[in-house]
């Protein structure tokens, strides 16, 4: 069965649409164009705001004029990680998905259910006239995943909502009403290259690493591929006077970076023990890392001398700064311990052609915490003579000690399903912060159907909560409260 034949329709066939569409955050024209064209064909007002939002509305249906108007919000962005061995590019080709049991997946690729479900969840309301509701909006925000330039740009008044459901969580049963801030932290420099004095080049290479989502897995204990390649080129560069040719890991901010590659240059007579070297260090990791990363791989290949590397001393300052960097989690909310309060994500190494970029991505639900945590890194990288620079910030998503939409919704879900939704706050980082300090006065929750893994290629969703998700969908909107 193709995924858009799966029940429920109104759903799947829509996701189906958007897995057409390229939509990797910071490319978002045909995705924004995709929207506009869809809601036209079918009547649906709709535009782009200020901050290259999508906003459609939609009218009541008759007699329910006087409800609450409820704003559906879903980011239209997809963080685009792919395996080793893919050749997909997410700037032109469509993601290519199957069936396998109860899971859609993809093939080598981010699934873009996060957040590609909500999006699909406000086009089948938008579109279908059978469900009672009062009056409507869907917010399909822009580069949700990297800056949340959609909600940092919008104009105040873009929404009308008394109630926004958000439908960007990934665990079907679970209310989020709580979110950490975050900002981002750059460390740039430039050096010298100088000739490369060696007559072997080696490529270090570590992939297979399941990386994934760094607010909702950081606490797992998965590897991060710059701070393996640290280890790796710490002993390199010590104990067989290797040179430093380039290094490049990870793409994205949000996603612990799941590879890395480096080239080093060193004697010939050399490269025999640098092989041995990282053979060891595939077993040491492998240990370290035993139940967690089952599939990690280190390897080494031969490559053509490159005509520069950076000097010794260049080498060693960059290398020593990463591997020093605070990375992971930093601290769990005291009292509770199983929420991760602090982290650090170590995201983005670029070394190569007179330039170093690192780029990390700080989360916190509290504020001197994340402050701190700026600290620490910018001690770390200006020690190694680089700047920072900070940006993107978003602020934590405080819990509302009174929520008549959570009340409200955690009455339905009990009476649909005959259990308790489980209320919670999560490390990840939602636009609800930013929307819910536009409007203060907006009941805000968080939810969705149950995805796996997400930020990373093995990205799945679970096609029973999907029905089950959307019968909820459609009964909230159904007793919406008169305003």
């Amino acid at each position: 069965m193709e995924m858009r034949n799966l029940e429920p329709k109104a759903i799947w066939e829509n996701f189906y649409l958007l897995t057409q569409v390229p939509r990797p955050s910071g490319h978002l024209e045909k995705i924004q164009k995709f929207l506009l064209d869809w809601a036209k064909e079918r009547g649906i007002e709709a535009f782009k705001d200020a901050g290259e939002n999508i906003v459609m509305r939609k009218a009541a249906t008759p007699g329910m004029e006087d409800r609450k108007v409820v704003t559906m919000q879903a980011h239209m962005d997809m963080v685009p990680q792919k395996g080793k061995n893919s050749t997909h590019n997410f700037e032109t080709d469509p993601i290519e998905t199957w069936i396998d049991g109860e899971w859609v997946k993809t093939r080598g690729t981010t699934l873009g259910a996060d957040d590609g479900i909500g999006v699909a969840t406000i086009m089948a309301v938008m579109e279908d006239d059978t469900l009672p509701h009062g009056p409507i909006e869907g917010f399909i925000t822009a580069d949700e995943e990297t800056t949340m330039y959609g909600v940092n740009h919008m104009e105040p008044g873009t929404l009308h909502g008394d109630y926004l459901l958000n439908l960007d969580d990934e665990e079907e049963g679970q209310f989020i009403i709580g979110s950490a801030g975050g900002i981002n932290l750059t460390a740039e420099a430039t050096y010298v290259p100088v000739k490369a004095n060696a007559d072997a080049a080696v490529k270090i290479s570590i992939h297979e690493l399941k990386g994934g989502h760094s607010g909702l897995e950081i606490n797992e204990g998965r590897a991060n591929a710059n701070k393996l390649m640290a280890r790796i080129l710490n002993k390199a560069i010590r104990t067989q006077d290797a040179a430093l040719a380039c290094w490049a890991g990870g793409n994205m901010r949000n996603a612990i970076p799941n590879s890395a590659d480096a080239v080093v240059v060193l004697a010939a007579g050399k490269v025999s023990q640098l092989k041995e070297d990282v053979a060891k260090w595939a077993e040491v990791f492998k240990k370290e890392y035993e139940g967690i990363e089952d599939s990690l791989v280190v390897e080494t290949f031969d490559e053509a001398v490159p005509a520069e590397v950076l000097a010794a001393a260049d080498a060693k300052r960059f290398v020593n700064a990463i591997g020093a960097a605070q990375n992971g989690v930093m601290r769990f909310i005291p009292g509770i311990g199983s929420i991760v309060e602090t982290s650090s994500n170590l995201a983005i190494v670029e070394i190569g052609e007179g330039k170093v970029f690192i780029k990390d991505l700080i989360r916190s639900s509290l504020r001197s915490q994340r402050e701190y945590c700026e600290e620490v890194l910018t001690a770390c990288f200006e020690n190694a003579g680089m700047s920072v620079e900070t940006g993107g910030a978003y602020t934590e998503w405080t819990p509302a000690l009174k929520n008549e939409l959570v009340e409200l919704m955690g009455k339905i879900y009990k009476d649909m399903f005959g259990t308790e939704a489980e209320v919670q706050v999560v490390h990840a980082g939602l636009e609800c912060s930013i929307i819910g300090a536009m409007y203060p006065n907006m009941d805000i929750v968080s939810f969705g159907p149950t995805l796996k893994s997400p930020h990373t290629p093995n990205e799945r969703c679970l096609i029973p909560t999907v029905a089950k998700y959307w019968e909820f969908v459609k009964e909230v909107l159904k007793q919406v409260p008169v305003k």
